[in-house]
Parts: C-alpha cells; sequence; structure tokens
C-alpha cells in the first residue's frame, strides 16, 4: 500500500485559538482541579490550582505582557525547564495574540542567540542566573530584544518573572486581554520551535492555533479514556519540545489535571507522589525503567524470576488476542509476583503511557503491553505539530508508529520516503522560502524518513533517508534497526552503526553508567573512584562477551550483509551536553563521526 488518508472527525473554527479552553474551563468548571503544583504553598508538596485560578493567573501576566509593549504577532521566547510558570507565561503570550517561541534549556549560547535573532524576539523568560548571564552577554548582538525576565531569580530584591509581570499589569485590564484574545484567529501564527537538528542551524517552524489544535482535538478523539476530566498526566519532558506542548494542550482543554517536574533525577519517586493516570515519554525512560527493575531484581537475587517474568509478559503480549490456558496462568502468577510491584512504581494508577521522539522497539512495546501498562506509540516530527500517526487502544500493532491521525494522510513515495498531509501540518520554515517550498512540495510534507505502510494503515519507519549507509560492495543499511535492539541490552546506553564506504558494517557502543556498579558487584570487579567511570570495563573479556551476544542478537533482525561484523566499546557516553545528542536524544551522527573518527578508524584496521 502506498496512501493512507483518515477522515476527518472534528473541525477547527477560523475564530479559535489555545487560550479559548482556559477561559471556557474557568467559566463552565471553576473549581474542577486544572494543575497540581509543586511548591506553590512554599512545601515540597503538590497544591492545587483550580480552572478558575489559573485563568486568573494568565490574565494578570497578560495584562502584564500588554503593559510591557508586547503587541500581536510578537515573539517572545521562554528559555527554561518544565515548570508551572512556563505554562503560565505560555497562556499569557497566547491571550495577547503574541508567539511563544520555546528555547531548550539545555541550548548552548549560540543556539540561544541564534534562535532570539533569527525569530527577532522582543522578549525573554529565561529561568536561571545562568540562563539570564548567557542572554546578558548576548545583548548587542539582539537589538530587537526589549525585556529579559528571569522566572527563578536568586536575589531576593528581584521579582520573579511572573510577579513582575503582574505588578506591571496594573496599567492594563482584564477587558484590553479579553479584546486581544478576540483578535486572535485560528491561522495566526501561535508558537514558533526551531528543531533541534542533528545537521546544520536550527530552522523555525512556524505553528499556527489551527495546527495545534487540529493536532489536539484529534488525538483526545482516540485516547478518551487517558485525556479526560477523570485523568491526570505528570510533565517531565522539555515544553520547548512540540510534543510536550501539545499534550499539555491537549490535557488543558479536556481538564487533565496537570502537573510539572523540571529535574527527573526522582522521577520514580515524582511519579509515586503524583499518581498519574498516563505517562508521556521517550523510549530512552521507558528503557530506564526496565533495565533498572532488572538490575535490581539481580541484585537482590531475583534474576532468574524477573527474567521469566519478562519473557511471559511478552510472550502474553505476542499471543493476542487468544493467548493459550498455560501462558494465561503463568502471566497471571507473574502479575502477582511482579508485574503489580511495577505499576505501583509509577503511582498505582497509570493505566497506559504515549511514546515518541525515537522509536520503542517491539520488545519494550510487549513487555510493556504484557505488565499492564500498555505504551502507545506515535510518530511526527516538529513541522506536523507533534503526533501524525499513532497506535490506540481500539487499534495497535506493536512495531509500528500506528495509523494517520483523522484528517491526515500518509504516503509513501518511490524512494520509500514517508510523505504527510492535514491541517496539522505546519504553515513553513519562518524566513526561509526555499526550504519551506523544497519540504512541502506537491502538497505533501517530505519527512526526509524511511518507511512502509502494511495493508491496514499502519506505518513502520525503517530508517532516515540522509542516514542510509551504503557499504563500499553498494549495500543499503539502514541503522535505526540494529540499534533500537542493542539499546535495549541493559549494559548499552548509546550505539552508533557506521559501514558507509566501508567494506562492512559495525557499531560503537556506550556504556550505561547506571549498570555499570551492578555489573561489577555481580561479577566481582573492583569499584573504581568513580563508580559511573566504564574505563575499567571497555575491555574486559566478560563484558565483551555479553556485548558480543547482544549484537549476534540484532543481527538476527537484519540480513547477514547488514549485520554488524564488529563493535567497539568507548569510555565516553553519548549526551546533550557533549552534543552527540540532541534534547530529543537522538544522535547527531555527523559529530559522534567526527568526534570518533579514530574509534572508526580503528574497527577497519582490525
Amino acid at each position: 500500500m502506498r496512501e493512507y488518508i483518515v477522515p476527518a472527525v472534528s473541525s477547527v473554527a477560523d475564530g479559535e485559538s489555545l487560550s479559548d479552553a482556559v477561559y471556557d474551563n474557568a467559566e463552565a468548571f471553576p473549581d474542577a482541579v486544572a494543575f497540581r503544583r509543586r511548591g506553590g504553598d512554599g512545601s515540597d508538596g503538590w497544591t492545587e490550582v483550580t480552572a478558575r485560578e489559573f485563568a486568573d493567573q494568565v490574565t494578570a501576566v497578560a495584562r502584564g505582557l500588554i503593559a510591557a509593549g508586547i503587541a500581536p504577532g510578537d515573539r517572545v521566547a521562554v528559555l527554561s525547564r518544565t515548570r508551572y510558570e512556563w505554562t503560565v507565561i505560555d497562556y499569557a503570550i497566547a491571550a495577547v495574540g503574541a508567539t511563544t517561541v520555546p528555547i531548550y534549556q539545555t541550548s548552548s549560547p549560540e543556539q540561544i542567540s541564534w534562535i532570539l535573532s533569527d525569530s527577532g524576539a522582543v522578549a525573554v523568560a529565561c529561568e536561571s542566573d545562568e540562563h539570564r548571564a548567557t542572554v546578558q552577554r548576548l545583548r548587542d548582538g539582539l537589538p530587537e530584544l526589549r525585556h529579559v525576565w528571569q522566572i527563578e531569580p536568586t536575589d531576593p530584591a528581584e521579582p520573579a518573572a511572573v510577579d513582575h509581570l503582574v505588578e506591571l499589569g496594573g496599567s492594563a485590564t482584564s477587558e484590553d486581554v479579553a479584546a486581544r484574545r478576540a483578535g486572535v484567529r485560528a491561522d495566526d501564527l501561535a508558537t514558533l520551535i526551531y528543531t533541534s537538528g542533528t545537521t546544520g542551524r536550527p530552522k523555525g517552524c512556524e505553528l499556527t492555533h489551527r495546527n495545534l489544535l487540529t493536532e489536539l482535538k484529534t488525538a483526545t478523539e482516540v485516547f478518551p479514556e487517558l485525556m479526560s476530566d477523570r485523568g491526570s498526566l505528570l510533565l517531565f519532558l522539555p515544553l520547548a519540545h512540540v510534543l510536550a506542548k501539545v499534550i499539555q494542550c491537549g490535557g488543558v482543554y479536556t481538564r487533565t489535571t496537570i502537573g510539572h517536574v523540571s529535574d527527573t533525577s526522582n522521577l520514580l519517586a515524582d511519579l509515586a507522589a503524583f499518581r498519574p493516570t498516563f505517562v508521556l515519554s521517550v523510549p530512552r525512560v521507558f528503557e530506564k525503567v526496565f533495565t533498572g527493575a532488572q538490575q535490581k531484581a539481580h541484585a537482590a537475587g531475583k534474576g532468574k524470576v524477573f527474567d521469566a517474568a519478562a519473557d511471559t509478559a511478552e510472550a502474553w503480549s505476542r499471543a493476542q488476542p487468544s493467548p493459550g490456558v498455560a501462558l494465561r496462568v503463568r502471566h497471571t502468577a507473574f502479575d502477582l509476583l511482579v508485574y503489580r510491584k511495577l505499576r505501583a512504581a509509577l503511582g498505582g494508577r497509570c493505566v497506559a503511557a504515549v511514546s515518541g521522539g525515537a522509536p520503542l522497539g517491539e520488545r519494550l512495546g510487549h513487555f510493556f503491553r504484557g505488565v499492564g501498562l500498555p505504551i502507545y506509540e506515535g510518530y511526527g516530527l516538529t513541522e506536523t505539530s507533534g503526533g501524525a500517526t499513532v497506535n490506540t487502544p481500539d487499534a495497535q500493532r506493536i512495531g509500528t508508529v500506528g495509523r494517520p491521525l483523522a484528517g491526515s494522510g500518509v504516503r509513501i513515495a518511490d524512494d520509500g520516503e514517508v510523505l504527510l498531509r492535514g491541517d496539522l501540518v505546519f504553515r513553513g520554515y519562518w524566513r526561509n522560502a526555499e526550504a519551506t517550498a523544497q519540504a512541502t512540495a506537491d502538497g505533501w510534507f517530505h519527512t526526509g524518513d524511511i518507511g512502509e505502510l502494511d495493508d491496514g494503515g499502519f506505518l513502520r519507519i525503517t530508517g532516515r533517508k540522509k542516514e542510509l549507509i551504503v557499504t563500499a560492495g553498494g549495500k543499503n543499511v539502514a541503522p535505526a534497526p540494529l540499534e533500537d535492539r542493542l539499546r535495549a541490552h541493559p549494559m548499552i546506553s548509546q550505539c552508533m552503526v557506521v559501514g558507509d564506504d566501508r567494506p562492512f558494517i559495525a557499531a560503537l557502543i556506550t556504556l550505561d553508567p547506571e549498570a555499570l556498579p551492578g555489573w561489577r558487584e555481580q561479577h566481582s570487579r573492583p569499584a573504581p573512584a568513580e563508580p559511573s567511570d566504564p574505563a575499567d570495563l571497555v575491555e574486559d573479556p566478560e563484558l565483551l562477551a555479553e556485548l558480543d551476544a547482544a549484537v549476534k542478537d540484532a543481527n538476527t533482525a537484519v540480513s547477514q550483509a547488514e549485520g554488524i561484523r564488529t563493535f567497539r566499546v568507548l569510555s565516553t557516553d553519548f549526551t546533550e551536553a557533549g552534543g552527540e545528542l540532541t534534547p530529543t536524544m537522538k544522535l547527531r551522527r555527523a559529530v559522534v563521526a567526527k568526534s570518533y573518527a579514530e574509534d572508526i578508524a580503528t574497527l577497519y584496521r582490525r
């Protein structure tokens, strides 16, 4: 099948905008709990924020923006981790008809400078002293930037951004905000999100209110049990990412109670305390949950039980809808012994999860469905307002990224490229007509990804056009299937398959710092001064044998000519800070290839 189109089930009126839901909820359900805010009462607990309170706060900040001279269409940047204030400022920007320009908190000064200058941002709300200092150093090159507000100042004499804007708003009225809101149209620019990109300078993706409203309306239609006034969501992905942004907007639209976590180092404890009904995450987090539970079980001498339970969960999922009697009995037994504990670790109320940003892998998908936590994997880009396809409770095929959302279509081009269309596709690239024309030729958005459509309309992503490896023998190899399987191993953090213009396929592998102490203890290896330092293990024969077995297992997913012939374990992990990963944990292959050129050369000298 080359094309699959799904009819629309909802529409967006010309006068609709994102902030409508804030005020509709405040009027119809003023006492409903819209958010639970950590530390809102000065403690470390969770404080409830009603729909009326949230609308009042958005209005107060919007009045401040008007008083500060923010005009309709102006770009206002937010440079911050995920937090409640991010959301208040974002909706206030929407309410006054301006455009939010989100910036990842981990962005480099060069990236921050480019985004602020290219967008022509007139104001920025930054979170920390470090962020503010960076922006101040860049001020000479940012002639359009008039305001720098700090969300969390350390100087007690300096008001926080929200407080400052509320105080400033005394010269504007609620009627001024209402008039601004009334003037916002569905086709106005809501947000300008710069793609993190694996190469080159980021491009600004123009997403309108119609784009985002189309996305959230169709998403809430297919997940009625997850996104509703009975549900709750703990957001920890960066709100600078389009998927987190649109899911939050969907939560406000459906009156799903939302909480925010900025620091994920204690994520399991936060999940247990907040007790969400569903989780939005990227595959790396689910990999960590699985490997963490596996390592904990092995360290406690219960490794065989856990491994048997994991095998049973996967088998039970693969056997759906009709697992045999013996499998059902084993599954019930392991539910009492293992699965309930895993579900309890997420708070005990979580019934499902949504994953995006990178491939999840079939094994993890079947494992989590088997333990009673189905993960609905989807696919999309910033240019498609987040998810363009998704698996749903009514239509799930693990190993695929689902069917197109209602009102959208998928086409597979002659060269295998995935093309998308629908109202969720962006307006274009900011100030880059040439790139827009190239990406949206013939009415379809060209994703750059390679994929396949099955007879049910389910899409499977098999690689990136620019990431296809062509060996010296002319064999085309997609690295994603090999890398996804390898990353599922508990000792592997990241890996990159190489082989362009080379005689065979090889791989660079990094070790998971969190897994190292447990492996050393189980194998009687002395602990180094820094337990997370892998230097003593990169040539360890026993560990290399484990990794070799993992490579052989990964090779079963491809032909012999596409399999990994040899690999090299690196003493340093790939990280966002090191430049090897994007904020959404995608490999920057060109950076890795340049930084580890000698290691790659060594693979072929062998």
